[in-house]
């Protein structure tokens, strides 16, 4: 093994490299994860992961390889790997070495549908993400999850049970006036709702475009889940912060949302309102300060963050986008640069570690002493870590032997219940309806996109 670096190749054609390498005796994993939390057929796997003396490349990978590489054989340009920026270190650091591909939200979604030829799609993310790759696949694509219980905690704060009341009540009042954007953060259930409405999903990267084309069509918009991408977005396209409304947190009372009238001043913001967002927010993003992001101008760092935070940290941060627009700005700046990124840990870690070698400093907007959420290379997404090197071998190895759960199959409509893992599945008639609406969305979502990108 070279004395530097370990070399990853086999990206997707049509994915750029994230341009990670994998530094030889620095290890891979952040943390390890209790033996309980694995699948019965999983657990083998873990058992022997658990066991390896250390966590460095020398050690990870030919116990890696041994599962990999046969089910990467056995399977050929059948298999698509994919996952997310947002992955600890040590998925993202390894899936683009079987050939996978690392990305973001929105080209993810779209890699089974731009590759017909790949039958077994296998995502290490979260959920929802392989839910909507499901709902774009073909018939004879099959898409499987390494950990079915890797949720997202903003999409739990926007389930149908609790949205569809409150979409009730918005179309009596405003009928064809209406129109929701449903963020890719969300259910495939929540994606048809949009779809039945009209509207379309988005992306942090597109989240502008989507919500111009939205006001083109109709005079108000419902923006699910995140009320911070939806405040953030409609600000950006010069809307008075006085016609945007956000609903109530669904945490503090989801029983009100019920009742939108019984909500004191509600029916009179939501008349005067052109957006109106729904109250899910992203843990991670919501850590952030304009404080946070003064201390590190003052030293002379640019700050960007990602559009998920509230919105007087993206107007104090020197730029703001979607992990595709701060991986590329941090993996393209020049030597000597020094940047504070306000997102997710585990990229930040792995942004800073890549930047490294090249003379750019790389520092999560959380990590100095003046800070109440300081912590070294801050907050990771902790669901979406739930996908590990044991869950990715045995994954791979178990379909290889035809003996992988079903519950790691993801199906459109699918809804797992995170603690438990148990699992709700429509009939096909139910699915069949949802998969009409919510690819309604995305592919209207996608139109908008790359009409927009044919313009430019």
């Amino acid at each position: 093994m070279d004395e530097d670096v370990v070399n990853i190749s086999g990206v997707s054609a049509d994915l750029t490299s994230s341009g990670i390498v994998l530094q030889s005796r620095v290890p891979i994993c952040q943390s390890d994860l209790p033996l309980d939390w694995y699948q019965q057929p999983f657990k083998p796997y873990a058992e022997e992961y658990l066991a390896l003396p250390d966590r460095t490349p020398e050690v990870v990978l030919p116990w890696l390889d041994s599962y990999v590489r046969p089910a990467v054989e056995h399977f050929g340009d059948s298999l698509l790997l994919l996952a997310h920026f947002y992955m600890g270190g040590e998925i993202v650091k390894l899936i683009e070495r079987y050939g996978g591909a690392v990305s973001d939200s929105y080209a993810l979604a779209l890699q089974a549908a731009r590759h017909p030829e790949k039958s077994v799609i296998v995502e290490s993310a979260v959920h929802f993400m392989a839910e909507t790759i499901s709902i774009l696949a073909d018939d004879h694509q099959d898409v499987w999850i390494t950990n079915p219980k890797s949720g997202c905690t903003m999409e739990m704060m926007a389930k149908d049970w609790m949205i569809d009341p409150v979409v009730d009540q918005l179309l009596d009042r405003y009928g064809d006036e209406l129109l929701i954007i449903a963020y890719m953060n969300t259910s495939g259930r929540i994606k048809a709702i949009s779809g039945r409405s009209g509207g379309a999903v988005c992306t942090s990267s597109n989240a502008q475009l989507v919500m111009q084309w939205a006001l083109d069509q109709k005079s108000r918009i419902l923006f699910v889940p995140d009320h911070h991408l939806g405040r953030n977005t409609a600000v950006g396209l010069g809307i008075p912060e006085e016609r945007i409304h956000d609903l109530p947190s669904p945490v503090n009372d989801v029983g009100a949302l019920q009742n939108l009238a019984s909500i004191p001043g509600c029916l009179d913001a939501m008349d005067k309102a052109t957006v109106i967002n729904w109250g899910s927010f992203c843990g991670v993003h919501t850590v952030f300060t304009s404080d946070q992001v003064r201390h590190w101008q003052e030293q002379g760092w640019t700050v960007l963050v990602h559009p998920e935070s509230p919105l007087e940290v993206v107007q104090a941060a020197d730029g703001y986008g979607s992990t595709d627009f701060l991986w590329k700005r941090i993996m393209s700046a020049p030597e000597g640069s020094r940047l504070a990124i306000g997102t997710e840990g585990h990229f930040v870690r792995n942004a800073a570690e890549q930047s490294k070698s090249r003379g750019v400093q790389v520092r999560h907007l959380t990590d100095h002493a003046g800070s109440l959420h300081g912590a070294e290379g801050g907050c990771g997404c902790a669901t979406m870590s739930r996908n590990d090197p044991p869950h990715l071998a045995g994954m791979l190895d178990l379909l290889r032997r035809g003996e992988a759960p079903e519950i790691n199959r993801v199906l459109p409509g699918d809804v797992v219940d995170e603690a438990s893992g148990v699992r709700e599945r429509l009939d096909n008639e139910e699915r069949d309806d949802l998969v009409r609406h919510a690819r309604s969305a995305l592919d209207r979502m996608i139109e908008i996109t790359e009409s927009n990108q044919r313009s430019d």
